[in-house]
């Protein structure tokens, strides 16, 4: 049986009227100190974040988006927070803030690999679920 380790995750949201408090999941960070682990993915759905504000800045949310995971990876591309470990980096990262993208409470949970654990999260707190099987309309179908 592989080994456990623990992680830490937070789920980073838009909220793009921060007074109506209305968010969409757009992504997982994820480190697993035991693992050096530290990554984020992100997926904008354009339609469901423009369904809560039609006039939202979509270039400008993807851009400061998109630093998310570089500043997850660290080195020179992340600018000067590249420079920091990898736990500063995910507490820089999870601090609450009260702005368009903000990240979730900090969650924990055990696994063997963190990759497949964000993969997982990403399933499950951040793409729509898939639709229901459609029922057969043809006489005689169960």
């Amino acid at each position: 049986m592989p080994a456990l380790h623990s992680y830490d995750y937070a789920v980073v949201r838009v909220v793009p009227r921060v007074e109506r408090e209305e968010f969409i999941n757009v992504g997982v960070i994820l480190f697993c100190r035991a693992c050096r682990f530290l990554q984020a993915e992100v997926e904008v759905d354009r339609e469901r974040l423009l369904a809560l504000d039609p006039q939202l800045d979509l270039a400008t949310v993807e851009r400061h988006l998109a630093a998310i995971p570089r500043i997850c990876a660290g080195g020179e591309g992340a600018g000067p927070l590249g420079h920091l470990s990898q736990a500063e980096r995910f507490h820089w990262l999870t601090t609450p803030r009260s702005t368009v993208i903000q990240p979730s409470p900090v969650h924990a949970g055990l696994c063997a690999d963190p990759a497949a654990a964000l993969a997982h999260l990403m399933a499950t707190v951040v793409r729509r679920p898939a639709p229901p099987p459609v029922a057969s309309s043809r006489p005689g179908d169960p």
